[in-house]
């Protein structure tokens, strides 16, 4: 199985290096997807994280590959397309991380089938070679028996249609190696303290690498600034009056045992109070519910769900599930920040996903918005972008083609819950030489998904998972208990208050 290689020799690399070709600020999905397409096409790369890869939005998502029927509900047809060639194209690149996914859309009135069929039909049409099955109009019974857990009193029918599944974090890791296999130089935990201008451009920054308590000035021809809910933060640093673009959106999940939604097919529930629709999806022998769309007035590194989220994903599951959970029931709850771009006044959940780039006057390039089905549109678009701006002739590589490393390989399971000690502590061995996993929180929360599966479970396996961190990284008690203590904290916030 391919790797990222030893965190201390990528530190090197940037130590050692005069400049670098392009270097990408953000280690999510976007910044990961800019580094394999930079790395692929030859450039000299290097990428910096300030905490560790996929910390925020890109491991919080709703765990879809979508074209989004919602967009097509908003006359959004250019999106739509756009979302559904790319869906293809990574479910080509990336078999081993994305599947296909049967989707069910409960009616309650005769018309509302039709309806629902008709528009899911234009969602197959633009899907065209790409697609992933038809969509079917549903008869009472058939609906029912795709989704047993639902209340049947009340049903008409039905539609379904099919779309993409994946795990984020997992997808993320995926792409890091990828761009460490073309030759990138990945580092998480660094983080750019400001920049150096150089005759009113930027040529470089200021990095601090918290591991190894060092500091570095590192220069570059392009730097990119994929930070996601935290862009504006990133385009201050490089001129004090910039003005935020990005208006945040928290959309919050719930996680709970099958028994309240058995079967293998997700739902959709095409419209709720606020207008937004709700998923209920089987993910990894759980059951994901959500998601929200709240505006927010400030980005937090770790956002908690807002106990009016958990009463509306709750309360709205209660109409449909004859099994319906209470917040005692929830095995995790977490959420993710939407970086959308405030080109409006519009309410968030009215808001468009599509991405923007923006050129600063000192040649800061940011990519906003966006989402991860069009991670790979929007590295595109970034190193077009740079090819544009560049005085030397630049050949990009085609990476609707490229597939990711391991795409033939089985993946690990994201749950630990089933090893015993030994397997644990080789999984963890793994994790810590491959892929720069250097705390609790970043092995239960994105090396696994344990924390988002279970978090009491994950509770109950951070001191064992410490102990084996600290003999592995040759840390000292002090550093195990504060690991302990830390992860403990941290994965409260990942339990509703009963």
């Amino acid at each position: 199985m391919s790797g990222m290689g030893s965190r201390r020799d990528h530190w090197s690399r940037v130590r050692s290096k005069t400049e670098w070709d392009v270097m990408v600020i953000g280690g999510g999905a976007s910044g990961l997807g800019i580094a394999v397409h930079a790395a692929s096409s030859g450039l000299k790369t290097v990428l910096f994280e300030r905490d560790d890869f996929a910390k925020g939005t890109s491991s919080k998502s709703t765990k879809l590959i979508h074209g989004g029927v919602r967009y097509l509900q908003q006359g959004n047809i250019k999106l739509v397309k756009e979302s559904l060639r790319e869906r293809g194209l990574l479910m080509q690149n990336a078999p081993h991380l994305v599947h296909n996914m049967k989707f069910v859309l409960p009616t309650f009135k005769p018309w509302h089938t039709w309806y629902y069929s008709i528009g899911l039909k234009v969602y197959d049409r633009l899907a065209g070679r790409l697609g992933l099955g038809r969509s079917e109009w549903l008869n009472q019974s058939e609906t029912s028996a795709l989704l047993p857990g639902i209340k049947s009193d009340l049903l008409a029918g039905g539609a379904s249609y099919h779309d993409g599944q994946f795990d984020d974090a997992q997808l993320a890791m995926s792409l890091a190696k990828t761009a460490v296999h073309y030759g990138a130089t990945l580092l998480n935990y660094c983080k750019v303290t400001s920049f150096v201008h150089e005759n009113n451009g930027l040529k470089g920054v200021e990095v601090q690498n918290s591991i190894e308590s060092e500091t570095c000035r590192v220069r570059a021809r392009f730097i990119i600034n994929a930070t996601g809910p935290f862009s504006d933060s990133v385009m201050s640093l490089d001129n004090p009056k910039h003005k935020p673009v990005i208006k945040p959106s928290q959309g919050a999940h719930l996680v709970v045992n099958s028994s309240f939604f058995p079967g293998d097919t997700a739902m959709l529930i095409p419209k709720t109070d606020d207008g937004r629709i709700l998923f209920a999806v089987p993910w990894h022998g759980k059951i994901i519910l959500g998601t929200t769309d709240t505006a927010v007035d400030s980005v937090l590194k770790e956002p908690v769900p807002l106990d009016a989220e958990v009463d509306f994903i709750l309360h709205h599951l209660q109409r449909y599930l004859k099994k319906a959970p209470n917040r005692s029931d929830v095995l995790s709850a977490f959420a993710g920040i939407r970086p959308l771009v405030k080109l409006s006044n519009k309410k968030t959940a009215e808001l468009a996903r599509d991405h923007v780039i923006r050129v600063s006057d000192s040649g800061l390039i940011s990519i906003l918005g966006g989402k991860w089905t069009t991670y790979r549109k929007m590295a595109a678009d970034v190193m077009g972008k740079i090819k544009s701006m560049s005085n030397e002739k630049i050949v990009l590589s085609d990476t609707r083609m490229l597939r990711l490393v391991d795409y033939n390989t089985l993946v690990a399971s994201p749950s630990v819950e089933h090893l015993d000690d030994d397997a644990l502590r080789k999984r963890i061995q793994h994790e810590v030489d491959h892929t720069s996993c250097l705390t609790v929180e970043d092995f239960l929360a994105r090396r696994t998904r344990q924390l988002l599966l279970d978090a009491r479970h994950a509770i109950k396996r951070a001191p064992f998972i410490a102990s084996c961190l600290a003999e592995m990284l040759d840390r000292d008690p002090e550093w195990q208990n504060l690991q302990i203590e830390s992860f403990n904290a941290f994965a409260a916030l990942y339990l509703p208050a009963d």
